[in-house]
């Protein structure tokens, strides 16, 4: 049981590492504002280290026994959920409105879109954490 709380987890927290990588590029080369999104997060410590930390709390998820054998629909199932907190509860709390509209009306495709890599990634790496040799 260890080896899956330790590789849920551990694939969460990389797949937020992934994630957090991939929207400041985003910012960074220019893809954000050919969306129309202003969101452009600086790359810290702080803010790396929280994304990360919440990607691992949100891929305990991958603990749950639905959809084992479809990897990649179940990361990005289990990915709905944080999108869903981030549209629903983090970005209106910035001011940005529900859905984070004040951010470009793309933004809930992106933080969707994004959050899906994260949640492949994540389910791929508990897949190969748990897997018995």
């Amino acid at each position: 049981m260890i080896r899956k709380i330790s590789g849920a987890f551990t694939g969460g927290a990389i797949g937020g590492l992934v994630d957090s990588i991939n929207i400041t590029l985003f910012g960074k080369i220019g893809i954000s504002d050919l969306l129309g999104v202003s969101m452009k997060p600086e790359f810290t410590a702080p803010w790396l280290y929280q994304r990360m930390v919440w990607g691992g709390i949100w891929m305990l998820l991958l603990l749950l026994p639905f959809w084992k054998k479809q990897t990649a629909l179940r990361g990005c199932l289990f990915s709905l959920l944080p999108s869903a907190m981030m549209l629903f509860m983090v970005l209106p709390s910035m001011g940005k409105g529900l859905l984070g509209l004040g951010f470009g009306t793309l933004t809930p495709i992106v933080v969707i879109g994004l959050n899906f890599i994260y949640g492949i990634i994540s389910s791929y790496w508990y897949k190969a954490a748990v897997k018995t040799t």
